[in-house]
């Protein structure tokens, strides 16, 4: 299987992100040229695919990763920094979709995403802002009813790490009067995405382990004993391929390309507000987010600016005007932020899968792949990381779950994908503005 497909990174800056221009210093990697023979490939240097070659270099294995533009150039640079437990599906859908086995299990790992994170950060060293709890904030009583559903829900499977909270103790969290209260995650957290996967390409090249940079890959051949990519000037020849491009790996695999869809998400920084102002708005210095369909999220940078995403635009194209898209919902929030003026704002790419549920498998023998975290991909993405590992390690215990999870394609096909969620979103938000 082979199909041409046209460089997606460009020059392969990052992108004008507060995240971009607060980077710790790495080095530039240099670009694959001429033909290389390698164990593992792993393709993308975004959260999956460090996670995998990092799980994989411990474990002993020579590995080289292959990245179309900058490591953590995608999503894993340009995420909100949230540290949230869970999938997309709550573990009631996961349950009444596949099954109460499936359910059990999913509760079981969880909590491992955000764990592999704060392992690696305290092992080798990482500077990334790490900082504890998550926050959901409901604006309704329907949303309060939402959260003492999910922290019930949760408890049934062992989980009890969640605590309700009222109206007058949530402003010990986040100082607004938009909320009805809300309910803390003490193992979430968040941090600084870009540092975080620039650490843990350092981590892995530590260990021996090799990365291109700028080199998006045109084609795989993912049958045979041998699969393979080819670049622009170069090809990688491999006993085994994992395939981490998530929503930029664009027609490369055709195989894959129709069961995820890109979707735009957007953030902005405020100037470095006065720490006062800080931590009356802050006070406890958690991440935040609603529980809305199209939900706002939203915490403090290390240097107090606020970092404030949200929307979406189905299909992954841009909005012209970030800031006027998000600055409204934001002055919503936090009123006394009307003047404040915004220093960076930026747009970039997740994959949505339809059934909200990641996907994990095989193309042939030897060539594996893990996508579609459907913006829960910070603590997915490094779940599914050591998932990959194991399965490439003999046991395939864990990954035969996922693989074995029947995926639903988007009603209509990637014709009609973009308007059939948008029509879906303008249900769920006029739900959300009644107050259901």
């Amino acid at each position: 299987m082979n199909a041409a497909n046209h460089p997606y990174a460009g020059t392969g800056a990052h992108t004008g992100s507060y995240y971009a221009a607060s980077a710790n210093l790495a080095p530039e990697r240099p670009a694959l040229q001429g033909k290389v023979e390698a164990d593992i490939c792993v393709v993308g240097a975004g959260y999956s695919g460090l996670s995998t070659a990092l799980h994989l270099a411990e474990k002993g294995y020579s590995v080289v990763i292959v990245e179309g533009a900058r490591v953590g150039w995608g999503a894993s640079g340009r995420n909100g920094g949230q540290i949230v437990n869970g999938l997309n599906a709550s573990l009631q859908t996961i349950k009444r979709r596949y099954g109460q086995d499936t359910a059990t299990f999913v509760a079981g790992i969880v909590q491992e995403g955000g764990q592999i994170i704060r392992d690696r950060v305290a092992k080798y060293d990482i500077q990334c802002d790490l900082k504890p709890n998550n926050v959901f904030v409901g604006l309704t009583p329907a949303h309060m009813k939402e959260l003492e559903e999910r922290q019930a829900l949760w408890r049934s499977y062992g989980i009890d790490n969640q605590e309700m909270l009222d109206c007058d103790q949530l402003r010990a969290h986040v100082n607004s009067d938009l909320y009805a209260g809300g309910l803390i995650d003490r193992t979430g957290g968040h941090m600084h995405p870009l540092n975080l996967a620039l650490g843990e390409a350092a981590a892995f090249e530590s260990l021996g382990g090799k990365i291109y940079e700028m080199s998006p890959i045109l084609s795989a051949e993912t049958e045979g004993p041998r699969p393979s990519v080819k670049t622009a000037q170069g090809e990688i020849s491999c006993k085994t391929l994992v395939l981490c491009g998530n929503a930029y790996l664009g027609n490369a695999v055709p195989d894959l390309s129709p069961r995820v869809m890109p979707v735009s998400t957007q953030v902005m920084a405020t100037e470095p507000l006065d720490p006062d102002l800080a931590a009356e708005l802050m006070p406890g210095d958690d991440c935040i987010e609603d529980i809305r369909y199209i939900l706002d999220y939203y915490r403090l940078s290390a240097d107090n600016r606020m970092l404030f995403g949200g929307g979406t635009v189905y299909g992954g194209a841009d909005p012209r005007d970030i800031e006027a898209k998000l600055r409204r919902n934001m002055d919503k929030v936090f009123p006394k932020l009307k003047s404040v003026k915004i220093d960076y704002a930026w747009s970039g790419n997740f994959a949505l899968s339809f059934s909200r549920v990641p996907q994990m498998g095989r193309l042939g023998q030897n060539t594996y792949y893990a996508h579609g975290y459907s913006g829960h991909g910070v603590t997915g993405s490094h779940l599914f990381g050591r998932i990959l590992s194991e399965a490439i390690d003999g046991d395939l215990s864990r990954f035969d779950v996922f693989a074995g999870l029947k995926w639903y394609p988007f009603p209509g096909g990637r014709a009609l994908r973009v308007p059939y969620s948008v029509m879906g979103s303008w249900y769920y938000g006029i739900r959300d503005k009644l107050g259901l």
